[in-house]
């Protein structure tokens, strides 16, 4: 294991509506030791108070991913997509050449809990285009799963970039492995819960990055968790 970011040195964006983590420098949050991983630009555990949300803004040239944890999150973008995302779906929005879009909170009563993901793509000038994807409860229980990929196989997210995203509900004291090819680099989130990466405990927030993955990775739940593994072309 190469480094661990802690959940608790985390940039921070309070409003009165928004509570927001950055994993990662972000808006006017700005740390030079942390300004990605490899692709992996930003992750953002965003909470967002009922009725409210992002209003319509722009982006290009990025790969946007959303993962809902808790509540649901809607979604309205200029390419003419309307919909809601909860638990279990993922969805991908590729900017392209440029999309405007707005997220709000579907609810009027409860909050909603979401991770947003940002991976640079390819390369720049893609169409923009957008896709989501509900995955089976039973795929994602005390297993890696992928939900995202280059080549959007075994029914995972088309994702514009050299990257594996996988996703695992653990139970307690399940316990799951990985065995990445060789030159690649992994970066580990846990979303929710406590578990235990080469002797490490991580909470809910941490993360765990290896620049060189290992010829093996074994990851335990302590606690009722869920983590989500990118496994990525060489992070420099």
């Amino acid at each position: 294991m190469n480094t661990i970011r802690s959940a608790a040195e985390r940039g921070q964006s309070r409003l009165g509506w928004l509570d927001s983590r950055h994993t990662f420098s972000f808006s006017h949050y700005y740390d030079p030791a942390h300004m990605g991983f490899g692709a992996l630009r930003v992750i953002n555990e965003d909470r967002v108070q009922p009725g409210k949300g992002f209003g319509t803004h722009s982006h290009r040239d990025m790969e946007i991913l959303s993962w809902v944890l808790d509540g649901a999150l809607e979604h309205k973008d200029s390419m003419g997509t309307h919909g809601v995302i909860r638990p279990g779906e993922l969805q991908r929005m590729s900017a392209g050449t440029g999309v405007t879009h707005s997220e709000f909170n579907a609810s009027t009563s409860e909050p909603v809990h979401f991770l947003q993901i940002w991976l640079l793509p390819e390369r720049e000038g893609l169409a923009p285009s957008y896709e989501q994807r509900a995955f089976a409860p039973a795929d994602l229980e005390d297993r890696l799963h992928l939900i995202a990929s280059h080549d959007g196989r075994n029914g995972s997210v088309k994702v514009h970039q050299d990257v594996n995203l996988y996703l695992s509900r653990m139970s307690p004291d399940a316990s799951v492995s990985f065995r990445p090819d060789a030159g690649r680099s992994l970066w580990l989130q846990v979303a929710k819960g406590k578990a235990q990466v080469e002797g490490r405990e991580l909470q809910a927030g941490d993360a765990a990055s290896w620049t060189a993955a290992p010829d093996s990775l074994d990851i335990r739940a302590i606690a009722p968790s869920e983590v989500l593994l990118f496994d990525l072309a060489p992070a420099r």
